[in-house]
């Protein structure tokens, strides 16, 4: 019996199937998945948000005391900058203000994440340092897409969907003119890397540098040396932290 059609046919069916399993594989990564959303957010900003009332600049990775830090989408406008942090996730989200995680219960599992409120305030203070701006002039901005669903109380600046569209528009109050705006812009443009992969991967290496314990680390705020040090006493005795190295001129300290 010749089996060479009932083969061929086999080979061809496997010819669409195994890639179409490694592109719902691809698709399903945390980085397509941030991909997505950040597309989503774009869209929903080119529909909504009038293009000459808010100036728009996305994937803008700035320098940083630290290495870089990369914003998903800041939105320059008169009534003030909008710095927008994208989470496509779906499941239920719980997390509060304070809290420096958050947590995401998908079916039975359950998966701990940043407070991405937390996690926009260093992009606020990159702008902030790049724009010399006045801070209370900056908002920060989460919008969550993917069909998430809020289990706890979130503030008003954390959104779902086109939610943001309506948190950016209920700002009204002018502070900026056209070309105060339009300079802003310039700076922003100026002061930010080059958006290429060699841009990401330096970013993707710092990001791995800061969370490495072994590697030397700079304070952010003086610049100087962090070093391991151990609490000494009290209920948190034995537990180590980075400390600034100019103590007691500089108190940073930061979570080992």
């Amino acid at each position: 019996m010749d089996f060479t059609p009932i083969i061929a046919q086999a080979w061809g069916t496997l010819g669409w199937f195994i890639p179409l399993m490694l592109l719902i594989g691809l698709l399903k990564s945390p980085w397509a998945k941030g991909h997505i959303g950040e597309l989503l957010v774009r869209l929903f900003a080119h529909w909504q948000l009038d293009k000459l009332t808010y100036r728009r600049l996305h994937n803008v990775t700035l320098d940083t005391p630290d290495g870089t830090t990369q914003i998903d989408h800041v939105f320059l406008s008169p009534y003030g900058i909008f710095v927008l942090e994208t989470k496509n996730m779906s499941g239920w989200i719980f997390g509060s203000e304070q809290q420096a995680q958050w947590t995401q219960k998908l079916y039975k599992r359950t998966f701990k994440f940043q407070n991405p409120l937390r996690q926009n305030y260093k992009h606020l203070k990159a702008l902030e340092a790049t724009l010399g701006v006045n801070p209370e002039h900056l908002h920060s901005v989460i919008t969550f897409v993917g069909g998430s669903t809020f289990k706890t109380e979130v503030p008003a600046n954390v959104t779902q969907g086109i939610g943001f569209i309506r948190y950016i528009k209920s700002f009204q109050q002018p502070l900026f003119s056209e070309a105060e705006v339009d300079a802003m812009l310039q700076a922003l443009q100026n002061g930010r890397r080059a958006p290429s992969l060699a841009t990401h991967r330096e970013h993707v290496q710092n990001l791995k540098r800061r969370t490495d314990p072994t590697a030397e680390r700079q304070c952010p705020k003086c610049g100087s040396a962090l070093l391991i040090r151990t609490v000494k006493s009290g209920a948190k005795a034995g537990q180590q932290f980075w400390g600034c190295s100019a103590f007691p001129k500089c108190r940073t300290i930061q979570s080992l």
